[in-house]
């Protein structure tokens, strides 16, 4: 389906916005929210259409862009070469301003859909922090100089690792995993010494309760979920979804702070926060729950507010607004639903090619999502149902978000990454 703009939605993206902001880590922010100030994207776009630069990419890659400033950052692998690392692109003109990364020989598992290096970086103006994988984590400075580099041995699972650092204070919260040594970092973010850590116990003998029987090795358990970090009161919680549970941590040292069981074992989404609520959703047709924040110890009764058993999540993280979950499973179905009671208040089939592992971004009150396809569907975040305002498609396939910054939407596929503005030359 290509290029097709209606007329209301026009004139509302011609309109200019808030201000540009930057777009430094998956997802945006902190809470992991997918939602921008900006409202002055296109709603439209293609190769021949708002396009303001396209540039090949040595091979496939699922990773999300992230901007601070003029710097666009992008990881990339290069299987061939062993190589996994970490490139800087100008964002008026997507030239390489350089390029730096890691040798690692050492084979590891994935999936085939799943290319090396599936981790968005994080930076916060003065370092970026990418995940390789197996090859370990790594700092630079805004210029390339490698400040730290911490090798955290190998993760060795069936469908590989996708999980993104995240840039709190003054550490790097990593998650490395998912594997039977998975493990939750604190890092120094100056020198990447380890400040506190917690070994996930999913995986041990005696530890699951779902009953389920199935091999671990056939990727029946993991989490690829990227934490969040939330204000609550006048504390701060780290929360991330992991098999067959829900965790609360203190960022600051790596406590434990709550557990809420009701998950099952395979995890893709990061969870979603509002109004003191966040949701977390098994992948596949796993089981979703709803929880209160600021509880202790075990609070799968004093806090749970609801549990659906075989639900609808997929790949792709949603947004909220006004107390609505919007997401879509991987076969392209929209649904709307209550944050409070998990209730499903529609659902409908997203037009175009329809299946996706992107996230939602949400600049105003429209949900922009990306298919595998190439196919870019604007819709309003509205309770009432699915509202088409835009479409577009590059005609490559992709396994990506998008990312936006300044007026710029960045697509990445499998081919090139894309920068797309209503005033492509300005």
């Amino acid at each position: 389906m290509k290029a097709i703009l209606y007329p209301a939605f026009c004139s509302l993206v011609i309109a200019m916005g808030a201000g540009a902001e930057n777009w430094p880590s998956w997802r945006g922010d902190l809470l992991g929210s997918g939602v921008t100030s900006e409202t002055q994207f296109p709603g439209q776009w293609g190769p021949k259409k708002n396009l303001r630069w396209r540039i090949e990419l040595p091979e496939r890659g699922n990773s999300t862009p992230v901007v601070h400033g003029e710097r666009v950052f992008l990881t990339q692998a290069v299987t061939g070469e062993s190589w996994r690392g970490l490139m800087c692109l100008d964002r008026q003109t997507g030239k390489e301003v350089w390029k730096r990364g890691v040798i690692y020989k050492p084979k590891e598992r994935t999936h085939r859909a799943n290319p090396y290096c599936s981790a968005s970086p994080a930076t916060n103006g003065r370092i970026v922090v990418a995940s390789y994988g197996s090859a370990g984590v790594v700092a630079y400075d805004m210029e390339g100089k490698q400040l730290w580099q911490r090798d955290l041995g190998a993760i060795d699972h069936v469908w590989g690792n996708s999980t993104s650092p995240v840039l709190f204070e003054d550490l790097v919260i990593h998650y490395h995993g998912p594997a039977t040594n998975a493990v939750l970092y604190g890092l120094d973010a100056g020198t990447g010494e380890t400040r506190w850590e917690w070994k996930e116990t999913s995986w041990e003998p005696g530890k699951r309760t779902d009953g389920f029987q199935g091999r671990e090795d056939e990727g029946v358990i993991g989490s690829f979920s990227t934490p969040i970090v939330v204000k609550v009161g006048t504390g701060t919680e780290l929360i991330m979804s992991f098999p067959m549970e829900l965790k609360s941590f203190d960022p600051r040292n790596g406590k434990v702070l709550w557990t809420c069981s009701g998950l099952n074992p395979l995890v893709y989404t990061s969870p979603v926060y509002s109004d003191g609520i966040v949701v977390a959703m098994g992948g596949y047709k796993g089981n979703s729950i709803g929880v209160r924040v600021g509880g202790r110890g075990n609070v799968t009764e004093s806090h749970r507010l609801w549990q659906e058993v075989r639900h609808n999540g997929g790949i792709g993280t949603g947004v909220v607004v006004g107390g609505h979950h919007f997401y879509h499973n991987s076969g392209g179905v929209v649904f709307c639903d209550s944050m409070k009671s998990g209730e499903t208040i529609w659902k409908a089939r997203l037009p175009g090619a329809g299946k996706s592992w992107g996230s939602f971004i949400l600049s105003g009150q429209l949900i922009y999502t990306l298919s595998q396809a190439g196919d870019t569907v604007v819709f309003k975040a509205s309770p009432e149902g699915l509202e088409v305002v835009g479409q577009s498609d590059v005609d490559e396939e992709t396994n990506s978000s998008l990312a936006v910054s300044g007026g710029n939407v960045f697509l990445r596929t499998h081919k090139a990454l894309w920068c797309f503005a209503v005033k492509p030359d300005a």
